[in-house]
């Protein structure tokens, strides 16, 4: 059986839900819907660039915690609440990922688990090592 290891975020949502920020399996890795919270509060209230900048840091947060990088994304879907802001969080993918270019879906849903936020983000990572032992 290949090892689990997993990264923990400290949402209060990853404790109510029963799941954790990223989990790495062998080579593979699955971020989960990632939202822009910080100690439990939500980072650029009504601002869809600001909210898309903090969640992919906690991404990256959460893949360097299971031994990967951005340079591994192979995936991301991103959840918007508002279509429209579409150009505000492009842009922030963009510089986040730059030449690394992962494939991409965007939707736009009636809602997410604050009213408050605007965007939520799922990362796929594949890494051509074993994570360091830590």
């Amino acid at each position: 059986m290949l090892e689990r290891k997993k990264a923990m975020s400290g949402a209060p949502w990853e404790t109510i839900f029963g799941y954790c920020r990223a989990l790495r399996v062998g080579n593979m890795v699955e971020v989960s819907g990632t939202t822009a919270m910080k100690d439990g509060e939500v980072v650029g209230a009504g601002d869809a660039y600001r909210q898309t900048k903090r969640i992919l840091q906690i991404i990256e947060e959460a893949l360097e915690e299971v031994g990967a990088s951005m340079q591994d994304v192979t995936r991301t879907r991103i959840y918007v609440t508002d279509i429209k802001l579409w150009e505000q969080i492009a842009k922030a993918h963009k510089e986040a990922f730059g030449e690394i270019m992962p494939v991409a879906s965007m939707v736009e849903v009636s809602a997410l688990m604050d009213p408050r936020l605007l965007v939520e983000i799922e990362a796929q990572a594949y890494c051509d090592s074993q994570p360091a032992v830590r």
